[in-house]
């Protein structure tokens, strides 16, 4: 099928089935795991309310894959902290995170690639050390991450518990004005490390 200037529109009807306005043709969740994978884009909407469901039927496509047998990602205490921060203050942080984890991982990957086309000759132990580089960058991305989202949750119990003008960490003259302004602080501190960390492993 030609590309288009924009993405491909599928549409969900309540029998599930998935409908194809670029190839008036029925598809499948693993055929728009194909077209993923092609770097094909698509929107899908219900055809019933107009309503956009791509996220879902993305997340479906993950969920597919991830019941496949050898084909696991997520591990199991990613998806744990995951579920723990729906609903969390720090919420509105995540998809920014994981949006620039991943954006860092996918351009590591041509690295990734190079480093395995020169394993078949030069041994495995160049490719070893991206692999650990990597690990720990993310590891060391996580760990920074944790602290803020931990004392986040704290000054969100102290709200609820009517203990707003107690700090969480260090007095404050002013409380609890004091402390949001020192958590906006810190999630700038956040991001700007983030960044740091992704260029630096570039």
């Amino acid at each position: 099928m030609a590309k288009t200037d924009g993405p491909i529109t599928i549409k969900k009807y309540a029998n599930r089935r998935l409908y194809n306005t670029g190839t008036s043709t029925y598809v499948t969740l693993e055929d728009l795991a194909v077209m993923v994978k092609a770097g094909e884009d698509f929107v899908v909407y219900d055809a019933k309310t107009g309503e956009d469901i791509t996220r879902s039927v993305l997340a479906q496509i993950i969920f597919e894959q991830e019941n496949k047998e050898g084909q696991n990602l997520l591990p199991i205490n990613f998806l744990r902290q995951l579920i723990r921060f729906y609903g969390d203050s720090m919420q509105m942080m995540v998809p920014r995170f994981l949006e620039a984890s991943i954006d860092s991982l996918t351009k590591e990957q041509e690295k990734f690639r190079g480093q395995l086309a020169q394993t078949f000759g030069g041994g495995f132990g160049s490719f070893e050390e991206q692999v650990r580089r990597n690990t720990e960058m993310f590891e060391r991305a996580f760990a920074m991450f944790a602290p803020f989202a931990r004392q986040a949750g704290q000054a969100g119990q102290a709200e609820k518990s009517g203990d707003a003008d107690k700090p969480v960490g260090s007095p404050t003259p002013s409380g609890g004005t004091e402390e949001i302004t020192d958590l906006k602080r810190q999630m700038e501190e956040m991001q700007k490390r983030l960044d740091r960390l992704s260029d630096k492993d570039k």
